[in-house]
């Protein structure tokens, strides 16, 4: 049965398979996805995943395959990807699944932003598959269920196993966020950040208690990549990784 799905990207750093995985996989199976970001304007992908000669300096190895690239390329020229309502404006009661994606970009915009950790406890708490990748995860640190006894209560991913970036993975030298056709209109970003905003392993780690369990695997790689299932929540690890996200969430949605 189609569901109606709400996917929220970075205006500021998008990782374009990130979007892309996901995007395809749900509207491939049916479903109607409707695109958001926190300012309402075209997520505009970082110059880095739309090169498939891009190595990423940490892992040492070519991130993006050539097919992902010609595949993104034609998304962002078809307009696909051109009107998205704003976050502000997205009620989650609207929607049956809430989805999450990643970049560089997401820590500016999407994990600290409260709009969003409000839609994930609402979703959260009406039992919705909330789907998260990358560095997307880090909002669901911040989303939390109220105890009556602290002032936030634990983190919703509180007990569950998912996946995070591992700090092995992380950038050490300057990171900055050149994106493709900026305009004076969305312009994104001229930030230039000493790696990664923050680590997200660690965070993550906390998040999840002490019953809670983080898989954080530096082999994960295109043939073994890292994606998690723990009602309510399917994670993907990274980049690598994007593509059977999208392929979880869609196997997921087709037993409900």
């Amino acid at each position: 049965m189609s569901k109606k799905v709400l996917i929220i990207a970075s205006n500021y750093g998008l990782w374009a398979e990130e979007l892309q995985g996901p995007w395809d996989a749900l509207t491939q199976a049916g479903h109607k996805v409707t695109l958001a970001t926190y300012l309402g304007k075209k997520p505009l992908p970082m110059v880095f995943s739309e090169d498939a000669d891009f190595v990423d300096p940490v892992q040492n190895v070519r991130v993006n395959t050539p097919e992902v690239v010609a595949r993104v390329k034609e998304l962002v020229g078809s307009g696909a990807w051109d009107k998205p309502i704003k976050v502000a404006d997205a009620k989650i009661d609207d929607y049956d699944v809430l989805v999450l994606v990643g970049g560089p970009g997401a820590p500016l915009d999407i994990t600290g932003n409260p709009a969003i950790h409000r839609m994930v406890e609402k979703a959260f708490a009406d039992g919705k598959i909330i789907g998260a990748m990358c560095y997307a995860i880090g909002a669901l640190v911040w989303s939390r269920v109220p105890d009556g006894k602290t002032k936030f209560g634990n983190s919703v991913l509180w007990g569950k196993t998912v996946v995070a970036h591992p700090p092995e993975w992380d950038f050490t030298g300057d990171l900055p966020y050149p994106l493709d056709s900026p305009t004076d209109d969305n312009p994104g970003t001229n930030l230039m950040t000493p790696g990664f905003v923050y680590p997200l392993s660690p965070i993550v780690h906390d998040a999840v208690g002490p019953e809670g369990k983080v898989l954080s695997d530096p082999t994960t790689s295109r043939d073994t990549p890292a994606v998690i299932y723990d009602h309510p929540f399917v994670t993907g690890l990274s980049v690598e990784s994007s593509s059977a996200f999208g392929k979880k969430l869609a196997e997921v949605l087709a037993r409900m």
